[in-house]
């Protein structure tokens, strides 16, 4: 139970590496908020952890909007008496293609979604950390803009390095307050967003030293780690999980 007794705000927790988050700090005796813009696939989560024994409550919105991390807060207060972490794991890859033929929406959209939302969400969720003593903070980055550069995904790669930058600074703001603040870095992941190509998968898989994609429960231990007093002094780190993508080049 190394979450036990503490509430956790997760965001993009209606599938994939979010769901799995929330599934396994219920399990390890955390209360979950939830959130994500599909409110039928939240209710659902949340119904399945408190049929295990667990404690959610959710909220459906868009992490855009600063009214909405406030909204998840105020409801990790209200239900659950305060905050002790947040995993913002919520994006999107967006439209890919040239940077030169990009649309400003497309930009707009994947910066605002992947990045804009991480400076929303840290505004909300700092006070209410501070209030608590300390905690962590936690933001689902990629190697995509740091470890490597993919074509057609320029918007994608600007926005996760940005959060990694955020990350460092708000660190460096808030160790003295207890506040510990990580990025973590998936390698390529089974998840909705990767689609059912095959193909494209065997592609992905080979750019791993292991071979393969991860399973989203494996991500979901690494975002455990970086919410739990195990990474007691582990702050302002770019934490890869990415099953060796970043050092392979064969």
């Amino acid at each position: 139970m190394r979450l036990h007794g503490k509430t956790i705000l997760i965001t993009g927790a209606s599938s994939g590496i979010g769901a799995e988050t929330a599934r396994l700090c219920a399990a390890s005796g955390a209360n979950v908020v939830l959130g994500a813009r599909r409110g039928e696939r939240l209710a659902a989560l949340a119904e399945e952890i408190a049929n295990g024994g667990g404690a959610a409550a959710y909220a459906p919105g868009d992490v855009r909007s600063d009214a909405y991390a406030a909204e998840l807060v105020a409801m990790a207060q209200s239900r659950f008496g305060g905050l002790d972490g947040a995993f913002n794991n919520a994006g999107i890859t967006g439209a890919l293609g040239p940077l030169a033929e990009m649309a400003e929406d497309t930009w707009r959209e994947v910066i605002e979604t992947n990045l804009t939302s991480g400076f929303h969400a840290a505004k909300a969720q700092i006070p209410a950390l501070q209030m608590r003593g300390g905690g962590a903070l936690v933001f689902t980055s990629s190697f995509v803009g740091h470890t490597i550069g993919l074509p057609g995904m320029a918007a994608y790669a600007a926005s996760k390095a940005g959060l990694i930058g955020m990350t460092q600074a708000l660190a460096t703001e808030l160790g003295s307050q207890n506040i510990r603040v990580n990025a973590l870095l998936p390698g390529g992941t089974m998840t909705e967003m990767a689609g059912d190509d095959q193909a494209f998968h065997e592609t992905v898989a080979a750019m791993h030293a292991l071979k393969r994609m991860a399973a989203p429960a494996e991500i979901a231990r690494a975002a455990l780690f970086l919410l739990s007093d195990d990474a007691s002094f582990v702050t302002g780190s770019a934490m890869l999980a990415d099953g060796g993508n970043s050092i392979t080049k064969l």
